[in-house]
């Protein structure tokens, strides 16, 4: 066993998630996304619905500045991103696992036996997947797939100071447009 870690970071619509459940079904090891989500909110008290989406939004901007203070301490982004941060830490510990998002890349980035990946597929693919497997109808899924692409980066750099999907910051990248979902989870299994 080469590595006991895999996380996986993707791009929205791709279907990281999904390969990331394959790999660790078909390796017998656990897959943490939202449980990762339910943890904080059982510990932190905050609806699993706000931390969700406070993981999607970077703090600051404009807005942020005006009404913030240095002497009004860490935000609730902050508190959220610390205990995240120490929970990917502890589930790395515990054993195997696969760990979908949540800068979980950037969080076991010293951790030699961490398989980090990211995938990524063309637009036209994304937008056909969401509307197929989410029933996503609301506006333009392109635009859609743009405005969370763009939150998950910018909330990936503010708290890792890396670009987001950046080649150089993974082991792999694969585009699951191309080779398919079946094809990426053979090829993240084999590096296992």
């Amino acid at each position: 066993m080469k590595n006991r870690v895999i996380t996986i970071s993707r791009e929205f619509g791709s279907g990281g998630r999904t390969i990331g459940k394959a790999v660790a079904e078909q390796l017998g090891i656990p897959c943490y996304d939202n449980e990762i989500l339910q943890e904080i909110a059982k510990e932190s008290g905050f609806e699993q619905s706000y931390i969700q989406e406070t993981g999607e939004y970077a703090p600051g901007g404009f807005l942020a500045a005006a009404f913030s203070h240095p002497a009004s301490g860490p935000s609730n982004a902050d508190y959220l991103w610390e205990m995240q941060y120490k929970l990917i830490g502890q589930l790395a510990e515990k054993g195997p696992c696969v760990i979908v998002g949540r800068c979980a890349d950037y969080i076991l980035r010293d951790k030699a036996d961490c398989l980090r990946v990211f995938i990524h597929a063309d637009l036209s693919y994304r937008a056909k997947r969401i509307v197929e497997v989410y029933g996503e109808r609301e506006k333009s899924p392109e635009q859609r797939l743009k405005d969370k692409d763009k939150r998950r980066a910018a909330y990936h750099r503010f708290y890792t100071d890396m670009k987001w999907g950046h080649a150089q910051n993974y082991d792999l990248t694969l585009n699951s447009g191309t080779l398919g979902i079946d094809k990426c989870v053979e090829i993240i299994k084999s590096l296992y």
